[in-house]
């Protein structure tokens, strides 16, 4: 066994798409700085970030209902809704940046134009589609978006779905063509291939064991070679913990106080991969419908065109499932080994007040490959089960933490960044939108872990990230511009959106 000392500046936990993307704005901010990436699967976005694992819309709020609710007096907020586009627009923003300075190429690998659709049915729910479409048509953020509820009209946007329709229920949905399909394995693979030229050392298959203050201020981590079984302690002045569900338990091994009183709630998934290139070629679309009723937000169905390894696909879900683990190469001991004293209380507060949840994953994990077409069959009235397999997709970890709003053990439904007071640790929790709002989420980041060095850094932030500090949901023209440049650079020029 060697133990090794290793200092270096920076490390990064986990190669998915949160470290790929701190580890990129950090070599073009500090490029002097020495990072090291510790990772223990084979190889960079195996888990949350791969393609199979998740649902790759580029979160826009263009079609997810759950980022618009209707208030009590029956108007939409939106809020919600603008904050999660604003923070698209910055990834874009971001991924544009790289691929003009050539630091990526071919965008067409992990970018594609694809139109957003929002589908409901019943009248209750066409009036709610119809006042967000008002609602969200009024910002410059949602200009370009479509609402029908003429059948015809309906069967010209998506005849796979209108074929076959008996049901004389009123359907309604809306469009807007400026939407994206978003391969985040691939993007991970290239910002990691991206880093690696750049001299960042990359060790795959190197598990993280523990974490703890060393006595020069920075941390230590202790990292087992999975190969050899050797034992490594590298310490750095900063660490960030990107482990997807694996980094709760981490974050409570570094013993900060921010990491007490918070907990992790498992879920899985599974979609419906269609492998009928008849049925494929018929569908082209993000389709979103409506969470049923004690279904989590992320359980809202769908029925995506995804282009995935330079081909279409055509995918069903996600039907949630209940697994203990918190990864998919994790152990089922992850849920019971992440409960603490410190957040016990805190942990079955939140299991007496989501039963209903519980309930309802203890039902989709019942659910036969006949249920699970049935639910198809709501979005595709002709679909066979012959046309399509099953994939399991990746694990989410829900945050349970105790709030001012929702009191102890509430369920978070969002991305967390959870850092220590000094800013010299910080671990990114939680699930959707994820990926989707990465740049966002880890210049949030930089500005609580680095606040001393962010005013020399801003001008090459806006350099990166020209609507950096702007909202760009009140300034039409900046958007409109931002917006067309970076569907050049992207290469999703095919079908913009037509701005008044």
């Amino acid at each position: 066994m060697s133990n090794l000392q290793k200092q270096t500046d920076v490390i990064l936990i986990g190669a998915g798409a949160m470290s790929a993307t701190l580890g990129a704005l950090l070599k073009e901010l500090a490029p002097e700085w020495e990072i090291k990436v510790f990772e223990k699967l084979a190889s960079a976005g195996e888990e949350s970030s791969n393609e199979w694992n998740n649902a790759g819309t580029g979160h826009a709020a263009l079609c997810e209902l759950n980022y618009t609710t209707e208030k009590p007096d029956g108007s939409i907020d939106i809020s919600k809704a603008i904050k999660i586009n604003e923070q698209f627009q910055i990834s874009r923003q971001f991924w544009a940046y790289l691929v003009n300075s050539n630091l990526i190429q071919s965008p067409q690998d992990f970018i594609m134009p694809i139109p957003h659709m929002s589908l409901v049915q019943g009248d209750k729910n066409v009036a709610f589609l119809k006042k967000r479409f008002e609602a969200l048509s009024n910002n410059p953020l949602f200009q370009g978006m479509e609402f029908s509820d003429d059948p015809d009209k309906l069967a010209e946007w998506i005849p796979l779905i209108m074929e076959g329709r008996t049901s004389d229920e009123p359907i309604a949905a809306t469009k807007i063509d400026s939407g994206t399909d978003v391969n985040f394995g691939a993007l991970t693979r290239m910002l990691f291939d991206h880093l690696q030229s750049k001299g960042v050392q990359v060790h795959y298959k190197h598990s993280v064991k523990n974490i703890k203050r060393s006595s020069e201020g920075g941390w230590q981590v202790k990292v087992q070679n999975i190969d050899s079984g050797t034992t490594e302690y590298h310490t750095a002045k900063f660490v960030f913990i990107g482990g997807g569900g694996g980094s709760l338990p981490l974050l409570q091994k570094t013993g900060i106080p921010e990491s007490k009183h918070i907990g992790g709630f498992p879920v899985s998934g599974l979609f419906m991969v269609c492998k009928n290139p008849e049925v494929i070629a018929q569908h082209h679309a993000k389709v979103y419908g409506k969470a049923k009723v004690g279904a989590p937000p992320m359980s809202v169905p769908h029925l995506d065109t995804r282009y995935i390894d330079h081909k279409k696909s055509l995918l069903f879900g996600p039907f949630a499932g209940f697994s203990p683990k918190f990864l998919k190469t994790g152990s089922n001991f992850d849920l019971i080994g992440s409960v603490k004293p410190n957040n016990l209380l805190t942990m079955l507060a939140a299991g007496v007040k989501e039963m209903s949840l519980t309930k309802y994953l203890i039902q989709q994990v019942l659910l036969s490959n006949e249920k699970r077409l049935e639910e198809l069959r709501e979005f595709i009235p002709t679909a066979k089960l012959e046309d399509w397999d099953i994939v399991v997709a990746g694990q989410r970890v829900q945050v349970i933490k105790d709030t001012e709003t929702g009191g102890k053990g509430t369920l978070q439904f969002g991305t967390e960044v959870v850092s220590a007071a000094d800013g010299s640790i910080a671990a990114l929790l939680g699930a959707s939108p994820g990926a989707s709002t990465a740049v966002h989420v880890m210049l949030e980041v930089l500005e609580k872990c680095f606040p001393q060095h962010m005013n020399e850094w801003k001008p090459k932030i806006k350099e990166m990230i020209p609507s950096y500090g702007v909202h760009l949901a009140q300034n039409a023209e900046l958007f409109q511009e931002i917006h067309n440049a970076t569907a050049q650079s992207l290469g999703l020029i095919k079908k913009e959106p037509v701005f008044n």
